[in-house]
């Protein structure tokens, strides 16, 4: 094992999955964090839509804390100021406030982690900069990427980042398996509505749907807007807890995942639904977007649907066998690398060699220092 380490997160949502995809991934990566020997503080700002909606409000493998305003945080700054690495998470509410608040502390390392890089860089460029500004993006001695592709030269290149890397999502197997349940949907998926991804819903979910009625359709998430003309065979489920993924990805007998617009476009953004359901043994008919195949091989780990008809004939055409051999090759490859422990170790890795760079050039000084008192040539 690695040497231990003490990380403060600063994160959206820790306890509430409440019409967010962060939480979840929080939990997998600090519970691999945990399971590695790490201890964490996440700091979560408390706001009424999260804390009427907690489904993790006292985390075992984490220290979770509070905080209501700014003048509150500055409560945790011994903590920060005693941290390996202090990481600030996408989308914290003031989190340009934060940050600075942060960077004055000088921690031994100052991390971003964008669970929404596109997003991110499409604000920036409309000058939005309510949780990271433009000018605060070569403060970081590490820029975490939900999307990797050209989107880390471009953050390097363009907005200053001092080093981007990949960190995307991972899932946690002792949450998400197959549970062995009879299958009660046809089709299903799960997500809180997003007006980007509507149309993709609209065309690989609902269209299949009507057009075939003797199949059951199920689509799970909040926040869909009460003039969504949904067919009969759609069943809707306002809001399913974690706990309750594995059990609804194993009554499935196929899922869709649909990638937001600006992560298509950008590709490399891997959902964290990906995983689950790989994890689940369910198969997966995704939309097209770059980077998929890297992840997930076309027709050996997942299934592409760009039209209604590719849905219809997948549901109703693609053989039980080649199912469920698409469906074990996915969960063995999302098995193999993208658990909440290997991705613990991707992150662990990264902060410690920036650690151990930054004590050679902190020593290097004192070595020349000590060579020239002594007469010798500096080392």
């Amino acid at each position: 094992m690695s040497r231990r380490l003490n990380i403060v997160v600063t994160g959206l949502s820790l306890s509430s999955s409440w019409g967010n995809g962060h939480a979840t991934t929080y939990r997998s990566l600090l519970k691999g964090l945990h399971a590695n020997g790490h201890d964490v503080l996440f700091l979560e700002r408390d706001v009424p839509w999260y804390a009427d909606n907690r489904d993790l409000a006292a985390p075992d493998f984490c220290h979770l804390e509070y905080y209501r305003s700014l003048d509150e945080f500055g409560a945790f700054l011994p903590e920060i100021r005693e941290a390996d690495a202090v990481i600030v998470g996408s989308f914290v509410p003031e989190g340009v406030a934060v940050i600075d608040r942060i960077r004055a502390m000088n921690p031994p390392l100052l991390c971003f982690y964008d669970i929404d890089t596109p997003v991110t860089m499409a604000r920036l460029e409309a000058g939005e900069e309510d949780y990271l500004a433009h000018r605060q993006v070569p403060y970081f001695d590490l820029y975490l990427s939900f999307a990797g592709g050209r989107l880390l030269e471009l953050l390097e290149n363009r907005y200053g980042a001092r080093r981007a890397v990949p960190l995307y999502c991972s899932v946690d197997p002792a949450l998400y398996f197959p549970t062995g349940e009879e299958i009660r949907w046809d089709f299903g998926y799960l997500g809180t509505y997003s007006p980007d991804r509507q149309p993709a819903l609209e065309r690989l979910l609902i269209e299949p749907a009507r057009r075939l009625p003797e199949k059951r359709f199920v689509v799970a998430g909040p926040q869909y807007p009460a003039d969504i003309d949904w067919p009969a065979n759609v069943e809707r489920i306002e809001h399913l807890p974690p706990s309750a993924h594995a059990s609804f990805y194993s009554r499935s007998r196929f899922t869709l995942n649909i990638t937001r617009a600006d992560m298509a476009a950008a590709g490399f953004s891997p959902s964290v639904r990906i995983f689950e359901a790989a994890a689940c043994a369910t198969p997966i008919i995704s939309d097209r977007w770059p980077g998929l195949g890297a992840l997930l091989p076309e027709d050996e780990a997942v299934l592409i649907a760009d039209t209604p008809e590719d849905v219809v004939q997948t549901l109703t055409q693609l053989p039980g066998d080649v199912r469920r051999r698409v469906a074990g090759s996915a969960r063995e490859r999302v098995l193999a690398g993208h658990t909440a422990v290997a991705r613990a170790n991707e992150l662990a890795r990264h902060i410690e060699t920036l650690s151990e760079t930054r004590m050679r050039s902190e020593r290097a000084p004192m070595r020349h220092a000590r060579a020239v008192r002594s007469g010798g040539q500096p080392l």
